[in-house]
């Protein structure tokens, strides 16, 4: 076997990854755990990217909708760095906004990629008529 027969998987581990930690941002705002239990405001702007988060998150963990769901999360990325880290410093080392540029670019990614194996997604592809089995 040569590298790229697991390049496919090596995508599919990344998105569960991605998904998780994407999920546990927005856990941390709407419930507070992990963290100090204190959940933010459900109807705060906080509130709203705590939903998109754990929401968003969950769908591209399982590759559910994955398309859409990394693309409003690409979306929350880049506002939040723009809206919180961008003012405190033009550098993100100094205003701390590698994880929103992170997660803003690994989600455009799985926006124009697609889920790939190990997800829903794929599973709802192959049972539509008319569509090819993707190996």
């Amino acid at each position: 076997m040569n590298a790229s027969t697991y390049t496919s998987y090596a995508y599919a581990l990344l998105r569960l990854v991605a998904g998780l930690l994407f999920a546990l941002h927005g856990s941390q705002k709407l419930l507070g755990f992990p963290g100090d239990g204190h959940p933010v405001p459900l109807g705060s702007l906080m509130g709203v990217a705590g939903i998109i988060e754990l929401v968003g998150g969950l769908l591209i963990m399982v590759g559910l909708f994955a398309r859409p769901a990394a693309f409003l999360a690409s979306g929350e990325m880049a506002v939040a760095y723009f809206m919180a880290h961008f003012p405190q410093s033009p550098w993100p080392a100094v205003n701390h906004g590698e994880p929103a540029i992170l997660f803003c670019f690994l989600f455009l990614l799985i926006a124009a990629a697609g889920a790939g194996v190990w997800s829903l997604d794929g599973l709802r592809n192959r049972r539509l008529p008319g569509t090819a089995v993707a190996a």
